[in-house]
């Protein structure tokens, strides 16, 4: 089975595949060259949780409330 890009995750299937690869790194039961493959995709598998974890914080900050703060819309946020 292939490996599905880092970029199509969502943050859940990310964030599953990260603790896998650090469960995989803490045992130390694969050799160095896989080791250093899967530090890759750690990498890059964190930085895609942290994207979107931005990219949701920067939609709740786009709710505005009325006085009695009670959310009235949202306003765009650009790129997303």
């Amino acid at each position: 089975m292939s490996e599905k890009k880092v970029d199509e995750l969502t943050f859940e299937e990310a964030m599953a595949e990260l603790e896998r690869v650090v469960g995989q790194l803490e045992r130390g039961d694969v050799a160095l060259d896989d080791s250093i493959k899967l530090y890759e995709r750690g990498a890059a598998l964190k930085k895609r949780c942290e994207q979107k974890l931005k990219d949701a914080e920067e939609k709740v900050h786009a709710i505005t409330t009325d006085a009695e703060g009670n959310a009235t819309g949202t306003k765009p946020v650009e790129g997303l």
